[in-house]
């Protein structure tokens, strides 16, 4: 498989939301916005492509009794990073994805790239593999998080598209984010098939 389509098998092809429908619990439980969508999506992206790189370098040198808890520790040590970065620098952001950062580490998208791509591969496509399911995960997540908010509260980003007087709330609600999943993969299938 060239660079280019390990890189742009996260977005389609194996796309960790739409098509593998990997790492739901954020999917569900931050995309009430499409600001948290894309803050959790690149939080994640970051995790994918450190550990996607260490793993990768060290992965010959670990038994394997103890890869998986290895892994799980270098998984750790940079989702500890990006909750301690987002606490300093966007706490607003901080406090709207709450628990859902420190569950990166057992994200199974993540787990699962190490294991299934970084652990049998070497620097580069372990590196292009790590950004191409992240920004394929971020993208997902934003799209749910646009249409929640959208149809939720009339907003898009933040900004004020109609009054909140037409909006739905279901969409902003926990059932909304499984109505809005539901449409969006239909959608992408019916996009795939054309």
């Amino acid at each position: 498989m060239t660079n280019k389509e390990n890189f742009l098998k996260g977005f389609f092809k194996e796309n960790a939301v739409f098509t593998l429908l990997l790492g739901m619990c954020p999917a569900l439980g931050v995309t009430s916005s499409a600001i948290n969508g894309l803050g959790m999506g690149l939080a994640t992206t970051f995790v994918l492509i450190m550990s996607n790189l260490v793993i990768s370098l060290v992965s010959s040198q670990i038994p394997d009794k103890v890869k998986i808890p290895s892994f799980i520790v270098i998984i750790a040590s940079f989702v500890t990073m990006v909750d301690l970065v987002m606490a300093g620098y966007v706490p607003a952001l901080h406090e709207q994805l709450g628990v859902f950062i420190p569950l990166i580490v057992v994200n199974c998208v993540v787990l699962g790239r190490a294991e299934a791509f970084a652990s049998k591969n070497k620097l580069v496509p372990s590196i292009i593999d790590g950004l191409s399911m992240g920004l394929g995960f971020a993208m997902a997540l934003t799209m749910l998080g646009a249409v929640r908010e959208f149809f939720g509260s009339g907003k898009m980003f933040g900004i004020t598209i109609f009054s909140e007087n037409y909006g739905m709330l279901i969409f902003v609600l926990a059932p909304g984010a499984f109505i809005a999943l539901g449409y969006l993969i239909a959608f992408i299938n019916k996009l795939r098939k054309a």
